[in-house]
């Protein structure tokens, strides 16, 4: 049954906003409450992990899963300019002993999408004072905690604002193809015509209530989308973060990690996809290069066509997120960020949303199974984690994405693992 060498991290993640609850300072909390909101939920108590850790973290190691990655919520940490919070950062500090006291390797990520709205008020992730505030929370955190750390993520997915506004280009293309439609068909056939209205409609209102919550109308934060000067300013802040936990902590293994698609071009789809991974990527490189390992992370594949994405090919099976149920494409990822990055990978983030858990162990096995073959190849990847360790709040989504190794119960909060937990642990 064991597939990776002794020492290898064996693990599950989850992300602060999603499950600790309460998190009234952030801007996504604030987004959350708005009166024409994408939330379909508010997150509210999440999953209580804030309160309920210890049995989270023991339920991991009776598993036998060896390592646990979480982010650290800067919002708690400093919900005002110029104030940080001594009691979040001893919080903190327990949930770190905990990992420590029951055999789990504590992997922190510092950042991980949600920020605290006074970021939002001054610029967010477009204005240059991101750099230096970012900084600042880094500075204080290390110095408090970085004797109980031998692994740090800077910022996760430090490319999503690339991707969500990519994403976002593409719908309004998308959409305005339906209006033009329902415009010519009377609007009788295509529904997207009607919404459409409605979604412009929903827009006016969320720009008063943005301004009113944030200052702008439009409001630069981080899971909204960014463009290629935010863009740099992450990398400036990774670096500037990396820069003081090196001075702080020499020891320190740091990285970022990335949001990263198996891209499997068609005939004619050769260009489009080699300008997507750069997009993904490449262009990171320059930043990222000397970094003590690059977190990996990924869920399906992209079949790319010569003008636009394919869609999923007819009879796959889908996630509940609507995407391809591909584990294959995890080795795939692998194997090419391993052309250009020469330092150690790590699997910050790999799993599936799905009722059927003997999907999501048939899952783990082909998602791990391709982890083993680029270990024995001599790619050094030192670590995977599921995404997520429980059924969590999905963002936008909300309660209705199941990726967990365990349930919640919404009512209770009540925890009950599920085979996937363990057969992961038995790794």
């Amino acid at each position: 049954m064991r597939k990776f060498p002794k020492g290898f991290l064996v693990g599950a993640a989850t992300a602060a906003h999603q499950v600790e609850g309460n998190n009234t300072n952030s801007d996504c909390w604030a987004q959350e409450q708005m009166p024409h909101t994408t939330y379909k939920e508010k997150s509210g108590i999440a999953c209580d992990h804030y309160n309920r850790y210890e049995e989270d973290i023991r339920m991991m190691r009776e598993a036998g899963l060896n390592a646990y990655r979480f982010s650290i919520e800067w919002a708690r940490i400093q919900p005002e300019e110029g104030v940080f919070d001594g009691e979040q950062i001893e919080h903190y500090r327990k949930v770190i002993r905990c990992c420590r006291e029951n055999g789990i390797e504590p992997i922190v990520t510092l950042f991980h999408f949600s920020s605290p709205v006074w970021i939002i008020r001054k610029g967010g992730w477009e204005a240059e004072t991101v750099v230096e505030d970012f900084e600042k929370y880094v500075t204080y955190v290390i110095r408090a905690l970085g004797n109980e750390l031998k692994y740090v993520c800077t910022i996760n997915e430090a490319n999503m604002g690339l991707q969500v506004a990519a994403i976002s280009r593409r719908y309004t293309i998308m959409a305005k193809k339906a209006a033009e439609a329902a415009a010519k068909n009377g609007g009788g056939e295509v529904q997207m015509g009607l919404n459409m209205q409605a979604m412009m409609e929903n827009m006016k209102y969320q720009a008063m209530e943005n301004a009113e919550i944030f200052g702008t109308p439009q409001p630069h934060c981080f899971n909204l989308g960014g463009s290629e000067h935010s863009d740099l300013l992450t990398m400036k802040c990774h670096q500037a973060a990396k820069r003081v936990i090196k001075e702080l902590y020499p020891e320190i293994q740091v990285g970022l990690t990335l949001s990263l698609h198996d891209l499997q071009p068609v005939e004619g789809g050769e260009a489009r996809a080699e300008e997507t991974w750069a997009e993904e990527f490449t262009h990171y490189l320059p930043y990222i290069q000397n970094d003590d390992f690059l977190g990996v992370q990924n869920y399906t594949r992209t079949i790319v066509g010569p003008e636009e994405d394919l869609p999923v090919p007819d009879g796959a099976e889908r996630t509940q997120m609507g995407y391809e149920y591909y584990p294959e494409a995890l080795e795939h990822v692998i194997r090419s960020v391993a052309k250009d990055f020469k330092g150690n990978l790590m699997v910050t983030e790999n799993g599936v949303s799905c009722d059927d858990d003997s999907r999501r162990v048939n899952f783990i096995n082909i998602a791990t199974d391709g982890v083993a073959k680029c270990i024995a190849d001599g790619i050094p990847v030192k670590g995977y984690f599921y995404w997520s360790l429980m059924d969590n709040f999905e963002w936008q989504m909300g309660y209705r994405m199941r990726f967990g190794l365990i349930s919640v119960n919404r009512e209770t909060m009540e925890r009950t693992p599920k085979e996937s937990l363990y057969h992961l642990g038995r790794l």
